[in-house]
């Protein structure tokens, strides 16, 4: 049983994050802290001129709120949406929320592979993590 689980969310077409609130429910000791997080990549230089006015903080805004109406299930629960490289910004986070276990599902169409984030994640981590295809 884990006391600080980091659950990382990724908002792509169909995904569906149930499967990593029940493993987190699983996995978590009575009381635990359950943090949700998304990590949005940096936008290239050459797109922003064509983005609308404001775009990033309503985007980041309505991710938060959706990540607050997912967390409320849980006893304990902290939302975060971060910027960066996702990979460096789950173990950044999970390191300064001294997170134990990170719950981490692969987003490849091919469930036989681990992508490239999932992947580096595990190998850097320094705390359980707990992966799913």
């Amino acid at each position: 049983m884990y006391a600080r689980i980091l659950v990382p969310v990724a908002y792509e077409p169909g995904y569906d994050i149930s499967r990593e609130l029940q493993i987190a429910r699983a996995l978590s000791a009575p009381g635990a802290l359950v943090m949700l997080i998304h990590v949005m990549e940096k936008v290239p230089f050459y797109a922003i001129d064509y983005m609308p006015q404001g775009w990033r903080e309503d985007l980041t805004e309505a991710i938060r709120e959706d990540l607050a109406r997912q967390a409320a299930s849980f006893d304990q629960a902290g939302v975060a949406v971060l910027e960066g490289e996702p990979g460096r910004m789950i173990l950044d986070h999970a390191q300064a929320e001294d997170a134990d276990c990170i719950i981490l599902a692969s987003h490849r169409s091919d469930r036989t592979l681990i992508g490239s984030t999932a992947t580096w994640v595990a190998r850097n981590a320094t705390c359980a993590v707990h992966l799913m295809r």
